[in-house]
């Protein structure tokens, strides 16, 4: 099987997506889809390593998968389907957790910050959440995954699972006729955006993040005009005015987080920011942030909010994104079941 290059990432459907999900990776989406096959996926899966209100999921689902679209996700163009749909990835996450070790699990740091103190009491599936990710890429052989710098450590671990299991069913891999011996490719990662870290609009030292519990740290893709601009207007800052040179922003972790979601929303540079609004009070500058901000994201909830409108269209959409994502990975499940020994129907 001819290793065919293609891009897939996903996000989870827990809460509305925000400006640091847009910029840190959707962005960077929708510039890919230009140039690239694509598979997205809504990773339902990966939301229920902790509980979930079912009827919330539901709707988070669509509500994540209105967002995908109305940011710019052509559907028609990329396969775009949320991860249950499609059992490659149950499948072959399980026959992943007896490929990794517990060892590498053990060293992965996200798994650490989520479970917290009462680690007994995380989940399996949260624990094992990095091999059901590398499943969700290597299902169809993904060359390449747009990630942020939180997951890069979980990419490694799929590519070190690509590995072992290259390693351990060599003879099997070359005797169904792959003659290098090599059936999962590397995937690489692809880290780029115009803002790939947003910061929250509290704390500039956190991450944007939809688990804050505070809603006014982060804008919504969901948020109206007015919720918009009231964000901003309480976004914290500090009493200095805007430095002239990004020099001036170092140790100033709230103004670099606001001239840094200016930039990317305005497609300029940091530095361009300031020439053009160095030296004003925060006051002033808030208020041309919200104008680029408005602009920006205004068409994007407005378009979310329409579709949402409609729940059976979007689940026209997974529903056929899935039927596409199973013809590519249906043939690699058929493959890695051959390679291993199971027998199938």
């Amino acid at each position: 099987m001819q290793i065919t290059p293609r891009v897939f990432s996903g996000m989870q459907p827990t809460g509305s997506l925000h400006l640091g999900n847009y910029l840190g990776a959707m962005v960077n989406w929708i510039e890919l889809q230009k140039t690239h096959a694509c598979i997205y996926c809504v990773v339902d899966l990966h939301a229920i390593t902790v509980w979930q209100d079912p009827d919330e999921l539901r709707r988070s689902i669509r509500q994540v998968t209105a967002a995908y679209i109305a940011a710019g996700l052509d559907p028609r163009k990329n396969v775009l389907f949320n991860q249950s749909q499609v059992s490659a990835h149950a499948e072959l996450g399980w026959i992943f957790n007896c490929v990794a070790r517990l060892g590498w699990l053990n060293r992965m740091t996200q798994f650490k910050e989520k479970a917290g103190k009462d680690r007994e009491q995380a989940s399996v599936g949260l624990y094992a959440y990095p091999n059901l990710m590398a499943a969700d890429i290597l299902a169809y052989r993904a060359t390449h995954v747009p990630v942020g710098e939180d997951q890069k450590q979980h990419l490694e671990l799929a590519r070190d699972i690509a590995q072992k299991f290259n390693n351990d069913f060599k003879g099997s891999i070359v005797a169904q006729g792959i003659a290098d011996g090599v059936f999962f490719p590397q995937p690489e990662p692809v880290i780029t955006g115009p803002a790939t870290r947003v910061m929250s609009l509290r704390d500039g030292t956190k991450k944007m993040s939809k688990s804050d519990p505070s809603d006014l740290s982060r804008i919504n893709l969901s948020d109206d005009a007015d919720t918009v601009a009231r964000k901003v207007q309480k976004a914290k800052t500090d009493t200095e005015p805007l430095p002239s040179e990004t020099a001036g922003l170092e140790g100033r972790p709230e103004a670099d987080n606001l001239v840094g979601i200016y930039a990317a929303l305005a497609h300029i540079g940091k530095q361009q920011v300031l020439r053009d609004h160095g030296g004003q009070q925060f006051s002033q500058f808030k208020r041309s942030l919200v104008e680029v901000a408005v602009a920006k994201l205004g068409p994007i909830a407005a378009e979310s909010e329409r579709l949402m409108a409609d729940p059976a269209e979007i689940d026209r959409v997974l529903a056929d994104g899935a039927e596409r994502a199973r013809a590519i990975a249906r043939p690699v499940m058929e493959k890695v079941k051959d390679i291993v020994g199971l027998i199938r129907s």
